[in-house]
């Protein structure tokens, strides 16, 4: 609420509702650290998790059918996607290149992933669980690859881990504890999981054959892809499968307040069962409230449910549903009297830079940017805003566009007058043959030409509310306020990206001394050799070690007896260079 537009993205709100959950999936034990004992109403709480998961995965599925966009209904959406996202990455450029087939194909694998696999999120069978979370991690990271979508997928990733169990988290931390394989022939349970892993495979991907037209063409040797069905009997479907999917996810979370429960009544763990009720009360009140609140948009019975809770301002719907432009991308490169063209840090402008990788950082600024292009600059009050910061040569509003002061142009003094245009962009072609990434088409006038003190400036701030005001500014008396501007002060000189990239290597760097620390604290330490003790006869041969009798040589000429030869020595030489007894 604070950052108004420019913090209400729907993965700000999936932020907010995921780190709402890790309160109770993850509490943070300050005074116990280290007590990570398993309780039994942790399952149930981590099912809240893989909840959130579905409703994000089959929402953002849904919504891109619901929207009636043409470019996704004729599956065409990729083809525009790479150049027409807010930030591509340089991957994106290269994903352009490929051909329209791959494209539609790419589209048919986006639905399945976000429509039919989500359903196996609460399969009871292991390997479906693994199936659906190797499927989201490769959307997820394909779309990495060739989006900067800031701690979007990298969040989405992580929600993916909530399908994971502890034997296959084992195998990569190297502590997995293996499965009894059985015997042959198979139990009829295995022989039913395999039978039914096999079936569940088997109509994915005859389903996806049958609603999407997959056809190979040998002649012209691609594969062919078409929607088979119409938007009519798409919304019959989704209402068909609303209640049945509600029922599927309460019987999944009845099965693991049952077994919480009763792994607390064998356990004999009173408190651990009052989680578990408070926990499966809190998990049934967030399926059915946050189901129905995803579904009011789709069913209209379910609008005034869906009301109540969208005040809380955590839950939102599906994300994409629609392509930006039909072709190219919209953008505007604003202009001063002077040196030139300002040039933003990570938005598209020369068109012979190429696109950064900025991910996790999110670059607020030019995504607000990307979206103000979408309609008149009247629609994007702070845009007269930008413009007024920037004839006042501001410099935090300087630095959003530019942390280097050399790469600004009116970095000396602040522009007299400032314009802004707007062009459409679109990726070169490979066959081209051009050394530029982008090239760019001027479409209008996106904002007038003003300078300080001009009417049409001043109406614009007035209208919107935007007028400079005295405000009455605290002291920085007290030590929070203090340290806050020193690290303010101490980050300004570097971007984004650097800045979180670095955190993160910290973090790891801990995490890592961390665990090896515990693993050194946790190894057994190596066995030592006991002589005998005092008043013992020593072993010089014929003593019994592990129920066999070892013989004693003769001793071989050069052997010292001192050191007992190749029992005595470490080395096991005996060539008689020591002198006294060593302990091993």
């Amino acid at each position: 609420q604070v950052g108004q537009v420019f913090l209400y993205f729907q993965w700000d709100s999936l932020l907010l509702e995921a780190g709402f959950l890790a309160v109770l999936v993850a509490p943070l034990r300050l005074l116990s650290w280290g007590a990570l004992a398993w309780r039994p109403h942790d399952s149930v709480t981590f099912w809240l998790v893989r909840w959130l998961l579905f409703r994000l995965m089959f929402a953002s599925g849904v919504v891109k059918l619901t929207s009636r966009c043409p470019t996704w209904w004729g599956l065409t959406a990729l083809t525009y996607h790479y150049e027409t996202q807010c930030i591509p990455t340089p991957a994106a450029w290269f994903a352009h290149q490929l051909p329209v087939s791959f494209q539609k194909f790419s589209v048919v694998a986006t639905y399945i992933i976000e429509i039919a696999v989500p359903v196996l999120f609460f399969a009871p069978i292991r390997r479906l669980r693994l199936f659906a979370f190797y499927s989201q991690v490769l959307l997820q990271v394909l779309i990495i690859l060739t989006g900067n979508y800031n701690f979007f997928n990298m969040l989405t990733i992580v929600l993916a881990s909530s399908l994971l169990d502890e034997e296959h988290v084992g195998r990569w931390t190297g502590r997995s504890r293996r499965r009894n394989t059985g015997s042959w022939p198979p139990s009829l349970g295995s022989f039913l999981s395999t039978l039914l892993e096999l079936s569940t495979y088997s109509l994915l991907l005859y389903w996806s054959i049958q609603y999407f037209g997959l056809e190979i063409n040998w002649e012209k040797r691609l594969l062919e892809s078409k929607v088979a069905f119409t938007y009519h009997e798409f919304r019959m479907w989704l209402r068909a499968v609303t209640l049945p999917l509600v029922g599927l996810a309460f019987l999944s979370l009845s099965w693991e307040i049952l077994a919480a429960m009763y792994q607390c009544v064998m356990g004999g763990d009173t408190p651990g069962c009052c989680g578990v009720a408070e926990g499966g009360i809190a998990a049934g009140r967030d399926t059915g409230r946050v189901w129905w609140s995803r579904v009011g948009r789709l069913d209209p019975g379910a609008v005034w449910s869906r009301g109540l809770v969208m005040g809380a301002g955590s839950i939102r719907g599906g994300l994409s549903p629609s392509t930006t432009t039909g072709w190219g991308r919209l953008d505007r490169a604003a202009w001063g009297e002077g040196p030139g063209e300002i040039e933003f840090m990570y938005k598209p402008g020369n068109m012979s830079r190429a696109p950064p990788v900025v991910a996790p950082h999110q670059p607020r600024l030019d995504w607000q940017m990307w979206f103000a292009a979408l309609g008149h600059h009247s629609s994007s009050p702070w845009f007269s805003s930008f413009v007024h910061r920037l004839l006042q040569g501001q410099e935090d509003v300087i630095r959003l566009v530019q942390v280097d002061e050399s790469q600004y142009p009116f970095s000396a003094r602040p522009p007299v007058y400032i314009r802004a245009q707007l062009y459409k962009y679109w990726f070169t072609s490979s066959a081209e043959g051009s050394d530029s990434w982008w090239r760019r088409q001027r479409v209008q006038e996106f904002f007038p030409t003003v300078s300080l003190g001009d009417p049409t400036l001043e109406n614009l701030l007035n209208q919107h509310g935007l007028k400079d005001k005295t405000l009455a500014r605290r002291p920085l008396t007290t030590v929070l306020p203090r340290v806050l501007q020193s690290l303010r002060r101490l980050c300004r000189p570097l971007p984004g990206p650097t800045i979180l990239w670095s955190l993160y290597l910290v973090v790891a760097t801990a995490c890592l001394l961390r665990a090896l620390r515990r693993q050194r604290r946790g190894g057994t330490p190596p066995t030592r050799h006991k002589g005998p003790r005092r008043g013992e006869p020593a072993d010089r041969g014929g003593a019994e070690k592990n129920g066999h009798v070892r013989r004693r040589e003769p001793q071989e000429k050069g052997e010292s007896r001192a050191c007992g030869g190749t029992e005595g020595c470490g080395d096991g030489r005996g060539d008689g260079r020591h002198g006294t007894k060593r302990k091993k």
